[in-house]
């Protein structure tokens, strides 16, 4: 009798702890579902509503309360038929290509120089860094306007100063776009680096130095070290900033956009990111420009594709 009860009673305590194992199990599903209806709300209904608008026929009318009509794959059809917006994507692939790639050389160049630096260096680095990161992008573009001004910029008057007359009064924004581009790159460039080579510094510190005097005693120079011992530590921080700096300069357009009120030549250096613009708002064809937005966002599916697979491989993972 006594065995029998002492046997129910283990069997009480042991229900409230599997009860409670089971409830441990969600509590993380409900601690997200918060977080998860905000970006619901705040992310999926606007990319749903832009959706919904790539088929149908909306403009200024159904802005003032009109029916939209519905056009099926009419705008689709209009865009992918249409020379300039293919000009368009090839311009905004290769500036997305180069500058997205010359970032992330620079970025790794200046954290391996930050890593190898003095302590004081290193710390004015930082700061340098953080100050131009935190700078307003109007204010920065401000800046650079300034200094690509035909008559009293300091870039014509420092070609000038060497002997290249050819840059006086040259205006960089609207001779060609080329040299528009060349404005544009730098900008973005030297926007996206501090944000980029902060990341990439804080991933180098925690590099095994263990592992790297180990092939510097095998006779490893540096730059075998660098490539099989410190990139392979540092890969999975440079390959999402790589991704992000590709979203980011995909869609670009602040830089684009304010460069081209300074001079540029918009129908001939617009990117993905002021044609949207220029369709939607300009022409006020927002049925269109809502098209042109799903392609961008298939375009930048695709690009990213293979390490969102990473992602959701690693995700299984844990």
């Amino acid at each position: 009798m006594v065995r029998g009860s002492a046997h129910t009673a283990e069997e009480c305590h042991a229900a409230p702890r599997r009860r409670g194992a089971r409830l441990s199990h969600y509590v993380p599903y409900l601690l997200l579902i918060p977080a998860a209806a905000f970006v619901l709300l705040v992310l999926g209904y606007p990319m749903l509503r832009q959706f919904v608008m790539s088929f149908q026929e909306f403009g200024l009318a159904q802005q003032f309360g009109q029916p939209a009509k519905f056009v099926g794959l009419e705008n689709y059809i209009s865009i992918l038929t249409d020379a300039y917006f293919w000009t368009v994507l090839v311009k905004s692939l290769l500036f997305c290509a180069w500058t997205a790639g010359l970032t992330m050389i620079l970025a790794i160049g200046f954290s391996l120089l930050m890593r190898s630096a003095h302590p004081s260096i290193r710390t004015l680095m930082n700061i340098v860094l953080v100050v131009v990161w935190a700078m307003p992008l109007i204010a920065s573009l401000t800046v650079w306007q300034w200094l690509v001004d035909p008559n009293y910029g300091l870039v014509n008057f420092l070609l000038s100063s060497l002997g290249l007359k050819q840059f006086e009064g040259f205006s960089w924004l609207a001779s060609s776009p080329w040299t528009f581009y060349l404005v544009a790159s730098a900008v973005i460039i030297w926007a996206s680096i501090p944000l980029a080579t902060i990341s990439i510094y804080a991933a180098l510190t925690q590099v095994d130095n263990s592992l790297i005097e180990a092939a510097q005693i095998d006779g490893a120079d540096y730059w075998k070290r660098f490539h099989h011992v410190i990139f392979p530590a540092i890969s999975p921080v440079v390959s999402l900033l790589s991704v992000l700096q590709i979203i980011w300069d995909l869609k670009v357009f602040t830089h684009i956009y304010v460069l081209q009120q300074s001079g540029g030549i918009s129908s001939q250096t617009n990117l993905l990111g002021t044609y949207v613009y220029q369709v939607g708002i300009s022409q006020g064809d927002y049925g269109s420009a809502s098209a042109v937005a799903m392609v961008i966002l298939l375009v930048t599916l695709v690009i990213t594709g293979k390490y969102i697979r990473m992602l959701f491989k690693q995700g299984g993972q844990l």
